[in-house]
Protein backbone atom coordinates (compact mmCIF):
# COMPACT_ATOMS: atom_id res chain seq x y z
CA UNK A 1 0.00 0.00 0.00
CA UNK A 2 1.65 3.79 -1.02
CA UNK A 3 1.90 6.24 1.04
CA UNK A 4 -1.20 8.47 0.37
CA UNK A 5 -3.09 4.78 0.06
CA UNK A 6 -2.05 4.52 4.03
CA UNK A 7 -3.02 8.17 4.56
CA UNK A 8 -6.44 7.68 3.21
CA UNK A 9 -7.03 4.72 5.03
CA UNK A 10 -6.46 6.81 8.40
CA UNK A 11 -8.37 9.49 7.38
CA UNK A 12 -11.13 7.47 6.70
CA UNK A 13 -11.05 5.69 10.17
CA UNK A 14 -10.46 9.08 11.94
CA UNK A 15 -13.85 10.01 9.74
CA UNK A 16 -15.95 6.55 10.83
CA UNK A 17 -14.68 7.21 14.66
CA UNK A 18 -16.26 10.57 14.24
CA UNK A 19 -19.44 9.21 12.88
CA UNK A 20 -20.11 6.34 15.20
CA UNK A 21 -19.71 8.74 18.15
CA UNK A 22 -21.54 11.65 16.77
CA UNK A 23 -24.38 9.02 15.70
CA UNK A 24 -24.87 7.46 19.35
CA UNK A 25 -24.65 11.08 20.61
CA UNK A 26 -27.59 12.24 19.05
CA UNK A 27 -29.42 8.72 19.82
CA UNK A 28 -28.60 9.58 23.00
CA UNK A 29 -30.57 12.51 23.12
CA UNK A 30 -33.04 13.46 26.06
CA UNK A 31 -35.47 14.33 23.32
CA UNK A 32 -34.98 10.87 21.63
CA UNK A 33 -35.08 9.38 25.00
CA UNK A 34 -38.41 10.89 26.26
CA UNK A 35 -39.83 9.89 22.92
CA UNK A 36 -38.64 6.30 22.97
CA UNK A 37 -40.46 6.11 26.97
CA UNK A 38 -42.75 8.79 27.74
CA UNK A 39 -46.45 9.24 25.84
CA UNK A 40 -49.76 10.87 26.24
CA UNK A 41 -52.79 10.46 24.67
CA UNK A 42 -56.68 10.79 25.82
CA UNK A 43 -55.47 11.63 28.82
CA UNK A 44 -53.13 8.29 29.64
CA UNK A 45 -49.77 8.96 30.68
CA UNK A 46 -46.93 6.23 29.75
CA UNK A 47 -43.59 6.14 31.89
CA UNK A 48 -41.70 3.19 31.33
CA UNK A 49 -43.55 0.61 31.34
CA UNK A 50 -45.80 2.13 33.61
CA UNK A 51 -49.30 3.85 32.96
CA UNK A 52 -51.51 6.72 34.63
CA UNK A 53 -54.88 7.89 33.56
CA UNK A 54 -53.80 11.74 34.92
CA UNK A 55 -58.19 12.03 35.40
CA UNK A 56 -57.42 9.80 38.66
CA UNK A 57 -54.86 12.81 40.17
CA UNK A 58 -56.03 15.81 41.65
CA UNK A 59 -53.06 17.75 40.50
CA UNK A 60 -49.76 16.85 38.30
CA UNK A 61 -46.36 18.79 40.13
CA UNK A 62 -43.23 17.96 38.01
CA UNK A 63 -39.79 18.63 40.05
CA UNK A 64 -36.75 18.32 37.72
CA UNK A 65 -33.38 18.76 39.36
CA UNK A 66 -29.90 18.61 37.48
CA UNK A 67 -27.76 19.64 34.46
CA UNK A 68 -30.39 18.98 32.30
CA UNK A 69 -33.29 19.73 34.41
CA UNK A 70 -34.77 22.21 31.81
CA UNK A 71 -33.90 19.83 28.75
CA UNK A 72 -36.30 17.48 30.56
CA UNK A 73 -39.03 20.04 31.39
CA UNK A 74 -39.00 20.91 27.33
CA UNK A 75 -38.90 17.38 26.74
CA UNK A 76 -42.24 16.11 29.06
CA UNK A 77 -43.68 19.23 27.88
CA UNK A 78 -43.32 17.78 24.19
CA UNK A 79 -44.87 14.71 24.89
CA UNK A 80 -47.59 16.08 27.35
CA UNK A 81 -48.17 20.07 25.98
CA UNK A 82 -46.58 22.65 28.45
CA UNK A 83 -50.11 23.64 29.41
CA UNK A 84 -50.87 21.14 31.54
CA UNK A 85 -48.01 21.42 33.66
CA UNK A 86 -46.62 22.76 36.59
CA UNK A 87 -43.29 22.56 38.75
CA UNK A 88 -39.71 23.55 39.98
CA UNK A 89 -36.63 23.54 37.65
CA UNK A 90 -33.30 23.74 39.32
CA UNK A 91 -30.08 23.40 37.25
CA UNK A 92 -26.57 25.10 37.05
CA UNK A 93 -26.96 25.52 33.22
CA UNK A 94 -28.81 28.72 32.18
CA UNK A 95 -31.63 28.06 30.09
CA UNK A 96 -32.23 29.69 26.95
CA UNK A 97 -35.90 30.18 27.85
CA UNK A 98 -38.45 28.86 30.46
CA UNK A 99 -41.38 26.63 30.28
CA UNK A 100 -44.50 28.46 31.00
CA UNK A 101 -45.49 26.95 34.95
CA UNK A 102 -42.19 26.78 35.95
CA UNK A 103 -40.00 28.08 38.95
CA UNK A 104 -36.40 28.00 37.86
CA UNK A 105 -33.56 28.21 40.15
CA UNK A 106 -30.02 28.37 39.20
CA UNK A 107 -28.03 26.07 41.71
CA UNK A 108 -24.16 25.83 42.24
CA UNK A 109 -22.21 23.17 41.09
CA UNK A 110 -19.80 21.41 41.94
CA UNK A 111 -20.28 22.93 45.33
CA UNK A 112 -24.14 24.24 46.41
CA UNK A 113 -25.19 27.77 46.52
CA UNK A 114 -27.60 30.05 48.16
CA UNK A 115 -30.26 29.45 44.98
CA UNK A 116 -29.32 25.33 45.74
CA UNK A 117 -31.16 26.09 49.31
CA UNK A 118 -33.74 28.12 47.77
CA UNK A 119 -34.45 25.26 45.32
CA UNK A 120 -34.52 22.92 48.23
CA UNK A 121 -36.46 24.94 50.14
CA UNK A 122 -38.95 25.56 47.55
CA UNK A 123 -39.42 22.08 46.33
CA UNK A 124 -39.63 20.58 50.00
CA UNK A 125 -42.63 23.31 50.89
CA UNK A 126 -44.24 21.83 47.44
CA UNK A 127 -43.99 18.62 47.80
CA UNK A 128 -45.40 18.94 51.58
CA UNK A 129 -48.97 20.50 50.15
CA UNK A 130 -49.33 16.85 48.09
CA UNK A 131 -51.80 14.67 49.00
CA UNK A 132 -52.69 11.00 47.60
CA UNK A 133 -54.65 12.52 44.78
CA UNK A 134 -51.26 14.11 43.57
CA UNK A 135 -48.68 12.56 40.76
CA UNK A 136 -45.11 13.53 40.81
CA UNK A 137 -43.22 13.15 38.69
CA UNK A 138 -39.23 13.88 39.44
CA UNK A 139 -36.76 14.33 36.89
CA UNK A 140 -33.30 13.87 37.87
CA UNK A 141 -30.04 14.51 35.69
CA UNK A 142 -26.07 14.58 36.18
CA UNK A 143 -25.28 17.57 39.37
CA UNK A 144 -28.06 17.48 41.12
CA UNK A 145 -26.11 16.64 44.33
CA UNK A 146 -25.13 19.98 44.94
CA UNK A 147 -28.03 21.82 42.63
CA UNK A 148 -30.66 21.46 45.38
CA UNK A 149 -29.16 21.25 48.78
CA UNK A 150 -30.41 21.90 52.02
CA UNK A 151 -28.29 20.80 55.15
CA UNK A 152 -30.51 18.68 57.74
CA UNK A 153 -29.74 20.69 60.75
CA UNK A 154 -30.23 24.10 60.72
CA UNK A 155 -26.90 25.06 62.48
CA UNK A 156 -24.93 23.90 59.27
CA UNK A 157 -24.38 26.83 57.78
CA UNK A 158 -24.31 26.74 53.94
CA UNK A 159 -20.08 27.63 53.96
CA UNK A 160 -20.36 24.55 56.83
CA UNK A 161 -21.83 22.72 54.11
CA UNK A 162 -19.16 24.04 51.48
CA UNK A 163 -16.40 23.07 53.87
CA UNK A 164 -18.40 19.45 54.84
CA UNK A 165 -18.11 18.54 51.15
CA UNK A 166 -14.51 20.05 50.29
CA UNK A 167 -13.34 17.76 53.45
CA UNK A 168 -15.15 14.92 52.11
CA UNK A 169 -13.81 14.94 48.63
CA UNK A 170 -10.34 15.41 49.98
CA UNK A 171 -10.03 12.54 52.10
CA UNK A 172 -9.32 9.83 49.34
CA UNK A 173 -12.19 7.87 50.63
CA UNK A 174 -14.45 5.73 48.14
CA UNK A 175 -17.59 7.67 46.46
CA UNK A 176 -19.60 5.81 48.10
CA UNK A 177 -18.60 6.21 51.55
CA UNK A 178 -18.38 10.11 50.89
CA UNK A 179 -22.22 9.90 49.00
CA UNK A 180 -23.15 8.00 52.51
CA UNK A 181 -22.30 11.29 54.76
CA UNK A 182 -23.60 13.60 51.87
CA UNK A 183 -27.04 11.65 52.06
CA UNK A 184 -27.02 12.10 56.07
CA UNK A 185 -26.22 15.67 56.34
CA UNK A 186 -28.67 16.49 53.26
CA UNK A 187 -32.91 17.28 53.94
CA UNK A 188 -33.02 16.33 50.23
CA UNK A 189 -30.50 13.49 49.82
CA UNK A 190 -30.75 9.50 49.93
CA UNK A 191 -34.38 9.45 49.57
CA UNK A 192 -35.82 12.34 51.73
CA UNK A 193 -37.45 13.98 49.20
CA UNK A 194 -39.54 10.66 48.80
CA UNK A 195 -40.69 11.38 52.26
CA UNK A 196 -41.76 14.63 51.73
CA UNK A 197 -43.22 13.56 49.06
CA UNK A 198 -45.44 11.22 50.75
CA UNK A 199 -48.50 10.08 50.04
CA UNK A 200 -48.68 11.47 46.43
CA UNK A 201 -47.87 8.72 43.69
CA UNK A 202 -44.62 9.32 42.46
CA UNK A 203 -42.55 8.39 39.32
CA UNK A 204 -38.64 9.22 38.81
CA UNK A 205 -37.48 9.67 35.46
CA UNK A 206 -33.52 9.10 35.32
CA UNK A 207 -30.57 10.60 33.25
CA UNK A 208 -27.86 9.23 34.60
CA UNK A 209 -24.21 10.00 34.92
CA UNK A 210 -23.15 7.21 37.45
CA UNK A 211 -22.34 3.48 36.85
CA UNK A 212 -24.96 1.45 35.68
CA UNK A 213 -26.38 -0.48 37.99
CA UNK A 214 -25.81 2.37 41.09
CA UNK A 215 -29.00 4.30 40.29
CA UNK A 216 -29.03 5.69 44.17
CA UNK A 217 -25.82 7.30 43.04
CA UNK A 218 -27.39 9.81 40.37
CA UNK A 219 -27.67 12.96 42.36
CA UNK A 220 -27.29 10.93 46.12
CA UNK A 221 -30.36 9.04 45.34
CA UNK A 222 -33.27 11.96 46.54
CA UNK A 223 -36.09 9.72 45.47
CA UNK A 224 -34.70 6.48 46.37
CA UNK A 225 -34.25 4.12 49.22
CA UNK A 226 -30.52 4.61 51.02
CA UNK A 227 -28.58 1.30 51.46
CA UNK A 228 -26.29 3.26 53.81
CA UNK A 229 -26.73 4.15 57.70
CA UNK A 230 -25.67 6.31 60.25
CA UNK A 231 -23.14 3.98 61.82
CA UNK A 232 -21.67 3.71 58.20
CA UNK A 233 -21.42 7.19 58.45
CA UNK A 234 -19.31 7.47 61.82
CA UNK A 235 -16.96 4.34 60.55
CA UNK A 236 -16.18 6.05 57.62
CA UNK A 237 -15.54 9.44 59.30
CA UNK A 238 -13.23 7.98 61.77
CA UNK A 239 -11.73 5.32 59.54
CA UNK A 240 -10.37 8.48 57.58
CA UNK A 241 -9.64 11.13 60.23
CA UNK A 242 -12.40 13.23 58.96
CA UNK A 243 -14.10 14.89 62.31
CA UNK A 244 -10.87 17.15 62.84
CA UNK A 245 -11.29 18.36 59.38
CA UNK A 246 -14.92 19.01 59.83
CA UNK A 247 -16.11 22.23 60.82
CA UNK A 248 -17.99 22.70 64.45
CA UNK A 249 -21.40 22.37 63.20
CA UNK A 250 -20.65 18.97 61.50
CA UNK A 251 -18.71 17.51 63.92
CA UNK A 252 -20.62 17.82 66.67
CA UNK A 253 -23.18 15.67 64.74
CA UNK A 254 -20.98 13.20 64.62
CA UNK A 255 -19.68 13.54 68.27
CA UNK A 256 -22.94 12.63 69.72
CA UNK A 257 -23.79 10.10 66.91
CA UNK A 258 -27.02 12.68 66.53
CA UNK A 259 -27.21 12.15 62.69
CA UNK A 260 -30.93 11.68 61.37
CA UNK A 261 -31.15 8.00 59.24
CA UNK A 262 -32.21 7.71 56.05
CA UNK A 263 -35.55 6.36 54.64
CA UNK A 264 -35.14 2.42 53.59
CA UNK A 265 -36.46 0.55 51.49
CA UNK A 266 -39.08 -0.21 53.97
CA UNK A 267 -40.08 3.26 54.20
CA UNK A 268 -44.21 3.97 53.58
CA UNK A 269 -42.17 6.93 51.38
CA UNK A 270 -41.48 4.03 48.60
CA UNK A 271 -45.01 2.38 48.99
CA UNK A 272 -46.02 4.55 46.03
CA UNK A 273 -43.31 5.18 44.27
CA UNK A 274 -41.37 4.20 40.76
CA UNK A 275 -38.41 4.77 39.17
CA UNK A 276 -37.14 4.45 35.90
CA UNK A 277 -33.99 5.01 33.53
CA UNK A 278 -34.38 5.92 30.31
CA UNK A 279 -30.89 7.54 29.52
CA UNK A 280 -27.88 6.26 30.80
CA UNK A 281 -24.03 5.62 29.58
CA UNK A 282 -25.62 1.71 28.36
CA UNK A 283 -27.52 3.64 26.14
CA UNK A 284 -24.57 5.58 24.30
CA UNK A 285 -22.53 2.53 23.94
CA UNK A 286 -25.89 0.81 22.41
CA UNK A 287 -26.07 3.19 19.78
CA UNK A 288 -21.81 3.41 18.98
CA UNK A 289 -22.45 -0.51 18.32
CA UNK A 290 -25.23 -0.68 16.34
CA UNK A 291 -23.70 2.59 14.04
CA UNK A 292 -19.86 0.83 13.88
CA UNK A 293 -22.42 -2.21 13.05
CA UNK A 294 -23.24 -0.46 10.41
CA UNK A 295 -20.15 0.63 9.31
CA UNK A 296 -19.13 -2.89 9.07
CA UNK A 297 -17.02 -3.54 12.19
CA UNK A 298 -17.43 -6.35 13.99
CA UNK A 299 -18.17 -5.12 17.50
CA UNK A 300 -17.19 -5.77 21.23
CA UNK A 301 -18.00 -4.00 24.20
CA UNK A 302 -15.61 -3.87 26.88
CA UNK A 303 -16.46 -1.68 30.19
CA UNK A 304 -14.40 -3.02 32.61
CA UNK A 305 -11.51 -0.51 32.97
CA UNK A 306 -14.51 2.18 34.37
CA UNK A 307 -12.80 4.27 36.74
CA UNK A 308 -9.35 2.85 36.44
CA UNK A 309 -6.01 5.22 35.57
CA UNK A 310 -5.98 6.59 32.38
CA UNK A 311 -2.52 4.89 31.28
CA UNK A 312 -3.92 1.87 32.44
CA UNK A 313 -7.17 1.56 30.44
CA UNK A 314 -5.26 2.34 27.67
CA UNK A 315 -2.92 -0.86 27.67
CA UNK A 316 -6.02 -2.70 29.14
CA UNK A 317 -7.85 -1.34 25.98
CA UNK A 318 -5.29 -1.77 23.32
CA UNK A 319 -4.16 -5.00 24.48
CA UNK A 320 -8.01 -6.51 24.10
CA UNK A 321 -8.29 -4.22 20.18
CA UNK A 322 -4.95 -6.44 19.31
CA UNK A 323 -6.52 -9.59 20.50
CA UNK A 324 -9.61 -9.15 18.31
CA UNK A 325 -7.45 -7.78 15.47
CA UNK A 326 -6.11 -11.87 15.84
CA UNK A 327 -9.49 -13.09 14.14
CA UNK A 328 -11.62 -10.16 12.74
CA UNK A 329 -10.26 -7.88 9.76
CA UNK A 330 -12.47 -4.90 10.83
CA UNK A 331 -12.85 -4.89 14.36
CA UNK A 332 -14.41 -1.81 16.61
CA UNK A 333 -13.76 -2.02 20.45
CA UNK A 334 -16.63 0.30 22.61
CA UNK A 335 -15.78 1.09 26.09
CA UNK A 336 -18.12 3.16 28.12
CA UNK A 337 -17.20 5.31 31.75
CA UNK A 338 -14.91 7.09 32.68
CA UNK A 339 -11.21 7.01 33.53
CA UNK A 340 -9.29 8.97 35.97
CA UNK A 341 -6.32 11.27 35.63
CA UNK A 342 -4.63 12.45 38.39
CA UNK A 343 -3.25 16.89 37.11
CA UNK A 344 -0.04 17.69 38.39
CA UNK A 345 0.43 20.35 35.76
CA UNK A 346 -1.49 23.00 34.22
CA UNK A 347 -1.95 22.33 30.59
CA UNK A 348 -5.57 22.39 28.84
CA UNK A 349 -7.24 19.25 28.31
CA UNK A 350 -9.35 16.51 30.02
CA UNK A 351 -9.17 12.79 30.82
CA UNK A 352 -10.55 11.86 27.56
CA UNK A 353 -7.81 14.09 25.49
CA UNK A 354 -5.32 12.45 28.22
CA UNK A 355 -6.04 8.93 27.28
CA UNK A 356 -6.36 9.00 23.77
CA UNK A 357 -2.90 10.94 23.95
CA UNK A 358 -1.50 8.03 25.95
CA UNK A 359 -2.98 5.59 23.06
CA UNK A 360 -1.05 7.40 20.56
CA UNK A 361 2.35 6.91 21.63
CA UNK A 362 1.21 3.41 22.06
CA UNK A 363 -0.14 2.72 18.23
CA UNK A 364 2.63 4.66 16.26
CA UNK A 365 2.48 3.28 13.12
CA UNK A 366 -0.01 0.53 13.61
CA UNK A 367 -3.68 0.72 11.60
CA UNK A 368 -5.86 1.30 14.76
CA UNK A 369 -7.44 4.40 15.22
CA UNK A 370 -8.64 5.24 18.84
CA UNK A 371 -11.45 8.38 20.19
CA UNK A 372 -12.48 9.36 23.59
CA UNK A 373 -14.96 11.98 24.35
CA UNK A 374 -17.59 13.25 26.45
CA UNK A 375 -21.06 12.77 26.26
CA UNK A 376 -21.55 16.11 27.62
CA UNK A 377 -19.44 17.92 25.38
CA UNK A 378 -17.01 19.56 27.71
CA UNK A 379 -13.95 17.55 28.79
CA UNK A 380 -11.64 19.15 31.86
CA UNK A 381 -10.58 22.68 31.31
CA UNK A 382 -10.59 22.45 26.98
CA UNK A 383 -13.57 23.58 24.61
CA UNK A 384 -13.51 19.95 23.28
CA UNK A 385 -15.40 17.06 23.94
CA UNK A 386 -12.45 14.79 23.47
CA UNK A 387 -10.11 13.63 20.41
CA UNK A 388 -9.32 11.09 18.13
CA UNK A 389 -5.59 9.14 17.47
CA UNK A 390 -4.18 6.74 15.43
CA UNK A 391 -0.77 5.20 14.25
CA UNK A 392 0.06 8.40 12.40
CA UNK A 393 -0.67 11.01 15.09
CA UNK A 394 2.74 10.93 16.40
CA UNK A 395 4.48 11.32 13.14
CA UNK A 396 2.09 14.72 11.98
CA UNK A 397 2.72 15.75 14.81
CA UNK A 398 6.71 15.70 14.80
CA UNK A 399 6.20 17.05 11.01
CA UNK A 400 4.75 20.15 12.83
CA UNK A 401 7.23 20.17 15.99
CA UNK A 402 4.84 18.96 18.43
CA UNK A 403 5.95 16.21 21.27
CA UNK A 404 3.63 13.79 22.39
CA UNK A 405 5.32 12.64 24.80
CA UNK A 406 6.20 15.98 26.40
CA UNK A 407 2.37 17.20 25.89
CA UNK A 408 1.49 14.05 27.33
CA UNK A 409 3.85 14.81 30.80
CA UNK A 410 2.44 18.49 31.03
CA UNK A 411 -1.35 17.43 30.86
CA UNK A 412 -1.72 19.76 27.56
CA UNK A 413 -3.61 17.33 24.99
CA UNK A 414 -5.79 19.72 24.01
CA UNK A 415 -3.00 22.03 22.44
CA UNK A 416 -1.60 18.97 20.75
CA UNK A 417 -4.99 18.00 18.90
CA UNK A 418 -5.92 21.29 18.37
CA UNK A 419 -2.57 21.87 16.37
CA UNK A 420 -3.51 18.68 14.19
CA UNK A 421 -7.30 19.09 13.92
CA UNK A 422 -8.04 16.16 15.72
CA UNK A 423 -10.02 17.27 18.51
CA UNK A 424 -14.05 16.49 18.79
CA UNK A 425 -15.84 19.74 19.61
CA UNK A 426 -19.33 19.32 19.99
CA UNK A 427 -20.02 22.09 22.23
CA UNK A 428 -22.15 21.58 25.88
CA UNK A 429 -24.55 19.13 25.07
CA UNK A 430 -27.08 19.85 27.75
CA UNK A 431 -26.57 16.14 28.67
CA UNK A 432 -24.17 13.73 30.55
CA UNK A 433 -24.05 10.29 29.92
CA UNK A 434 -20.29 9.81 30.93
CA UNK A 435 -17.80 9.34 28.09
CA UNK A 436 -17.53 6.95 25.34
CA UNK A 437 -14.26 5.20 24.06
CA UNK A 438 -14.21 4.03 20.32
CA UNK A 439 -11.07 1.84 19.29
CA UNK A 440 -10.80 0.60 15.51
CA UNK A 441 -8.31 -1.82 14.15
CA UNK A 442 -8.37 -2.40 10.30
Amino acid sequence: MSDADRETQFRRARDAAREIFLHALAEASISKAFMRHVHCERGVLRLGDDLYHLEAYSRLLVISIGKAGHTMVEALAQQMGASSLEGIVASSVEPPSQVRGFRYFHGGHPTPNLESIHAANAILKALDAQTTASLVIFMISGGGSSIVEKAIDDEISLDDLIATYRALVLSGAPIAEVNAIRKHLSAVKGGRLARAAFPAQQVSLLVSDVPDGMPDALASGPTMADSTSAEDCYRVADRHGLLPQFPHSTRELFERHALEETPKSDDQAFYRSRWWTILSNQTAVEQGTAAAERAGFAVHVDNSCDDWDYERAAGHLLQHLRELKKQFSRVCLISGGEVTVKVTSGGAGGRNQQFALACAAKIAGESITVLSAGTDGVDGNSPAAGAVADGTTVARAKALGLDACAALDKFDAYSFFRALGDTIETGPTGNNLRDLRILLAY
